[in-house]
């Protein structure tokens, strides 16, 4: 694992062996961050990342200049390696909070430019995450939320969903809160 681009780049990350981890790959990353390069000057995004896990997409909006990145991850061991890691790295634009990412967001009320999910793949009620975001108004008017997940979830008959891109068994499914679709325009 790695930091792909900015003041870090280059930077190899070693979590602890044994974290209950699926970190995204770096090809994954990489031709997700392409897509966030064409939409985005990252120096003013603030910046959701949900399921942290080991923190890689955390490191990457940092690594990049994001004004803040907030990272929400519930197992500790794992809150606890992306905050000595982000000390490491002297990411002083990078918070963590240690908790349950829906507890979270039923008591946060702000917006942010960008927001990552990386849920379980086998988590009950990943369907409902990109409804809480959107219509929670955790977005920004012209953010965007981007959520990974297996194979067998589709997304693409979701009110604002943009596109999916698949790169091996990752997925990426982006929705925008602008992005709506009459019924009869849904995808099927």
């Amino acid at each position: 694992m790695r930091i792909i681009r900015g003041s870090r780049r280059g930077k190899q990350l070693h979590p602890p062996v044994g974290l209950p981890v699926r970190p995204t790959t770096d090809m994954a990353k990489e031709s997700l961050f392409n897509i966030l390069d064409n939409n985005f000057y990252f120096e003013n995004i603030a910046v959701l990342d949900l399921f942290s896990g080991t923190g890689s997409i955390s490191y990457e909006f940092a690594s990049r200049g994001a004004i803040e990145v907030v990272a929400v991850e519930m197992n500790p061991k794992c809150a606890d390696y992306i905050k000595q890691t982000a000390k490491e790295l002297t990411f002083d634009n990078l918070m963590v909070i240690k908790g349950n990412v829906f507890s979270y967001l039923n008591s946060a009320r702000r917006q942010f430019d960008v927001i990552f999910a990386d849920p379980p793949y086998d988590l009950e009620g990943v369907a409902t995450i990109p409804d809480l975001i959107i219509k929670g108004g955790f977005l920004a008017p012209d953010g965007l939320f981007v959520m990974e997940h297996g194979e067998r979830v589709s997304f693409q008959s979701h009110s604002h969903f943009m596109e999916q891109r698949r790169y091996g068994k990752v997925n990426f499914t982006l929705f925008s809160p602008n992005q709506i679709m009459a019924d009869d325009e849904q995808a099927v």
